[in-house]
């Protein structure tokens, strides 16, 4: 008698059936090639169509936050096209639909196709052009964003909730903690908490949620040539329009980095498309701790998938020291 199949908790699938869900589902000229371009966050993939076309498969996985909010990210990027906003737009499947699912031996998934970008990678920590250019495409997308219907406001709202008190929680779950880390930890959420609950007036807009400036494109030719042109919303949702401004300062100055003049370029080129209001630009300073509590929890909700010594106690414990000395030498004015 056969041994039954083990259930699993995420499965890769090969390119192959990848490439015929494709043609089954979106009218592309075939036969079609396909290859894995990465996998881990979600699993993506090439598509190229007979003549050479690309676009990009994406499989979305489920997390901590819940099941993928596709129907909302998708049609926030079909307003944004419409309003001449530089991004990767969904291709419709057959049907007309922006997004479907594939079966999976753990369940369904959503799938997305994009449409292809073109041009290079933006190198936005390095060059002071690209990380300028990031900060003109964000600000125009926070430009526009309050004409997005608000009856499509989405699951995921860039709240207290979502970016800390969940993290945290899968944190602390975290068996491998000392206890005086988890104080630690908990100390630190409740002060950065405390802080932004008596923060009067910051702006509040449809975030890209994940603008750290290595998710665009620079266009080389045609009347956007020296744009960003953005993709992976796969994080956006309502939230503070300060936390989207600082998810790019944070990639400048995490794990050691000491990129200032990328930041400075890039708030230099949001400031000069979009008018930043200074309650909301004091604050930035404040998200960034924020946003790498948002990263270690979304890390430390993966160790059924990626295993215990991916997310140690030694590599949480440097986390919170970057956290607590951010907090004395950006943050102590105001909290204490």
């Amino acid at each position: 008698m056969a041994s039954p199949t083990l259930p699993v908790l995420y499965s890769t699938p090969l390119a192959e059936p990848v490439a015929q869900f494709v043609s089954a589902h979106y009218d592309l000229p075939g036969p079609l090639e396909c290859k894995l371009l990465v996998r881990g966050w979600n699993d993506v993939f090439e598509i190229r169509a007979n003549g050479g076309a690309r676009s990009i498969l994406r499989i979305s996985k489920p997390r901590a936050r819940g099941e993928p909010d596709v129907a909302t990210e998708t049609a926030f990027l079909a307003y944004l096209d419409r309003r001449d906003i530089p991004v990767a737009t969904a291709i419709p499947t057959r049907g007309g639909a922006l997004f479907t699912s594939a079966p999976f031996p753990e369940g369904q998934r959503c799938t997305v196709l994009f449409r292809h970008v073109g041009g290079r990678a933006s190198q936005a920590t390095q060059s002071a052009d690209d990380a300028r250019a990031n900060g003109v495409t964000l600000a125009r997308v926070h430009d526009v964003a309050d004409g997005f219907p608000s009856d499509d406001s989405g699951r995921y709202r860039l709240d207290l909730d979502h970016l800390v008190r969940r993290p945290l929680s899968a944190i602390l779950a975290l068996e491998c903690l000392s206890e005086s880390t988890r104080a630690d930890l908990t100390d630190l959420a409740a002060r950065l908490s405390a802080d932004l609950a008596q923060r009067d007036g910051l702006s509040w807009t449809r975030c890209h949620g994940d603008c750290h400036g290595y998710n665009a494109n620079i266009a080389v030719e045609g009347p956007r040539a020296g744009q960003a042109v953005f993709f992976d919303f796969d994080e956006s949702g309502a939230g503070y329009l300060a936390y989207d401004l600082a998810v790019f300062l944070w990639n400048c100055v995490i794990f050691g980095r000491k990129h200032h003049a990328a930041w400075h370029a890039f708030i230099g080129g949001y400031r000069a498309a979009r008018e930043l209001r200074h309650v909301d630009l004091e604050a930035v300073d404040l998200f960034v701790p924020i946003r790498h509590i948002w990263l270690l929890g979304e890390w430390a909700s993966r160790i059924h998938e990626w295993g215990e010594q991916a997310v140690s106690a030694d590599w949480i414990a440097g986390q919170l020291d970057f956290m607590l000395r951010w907090e004395r030498e950006m943050l102590s004015p105001r909290l204490l």
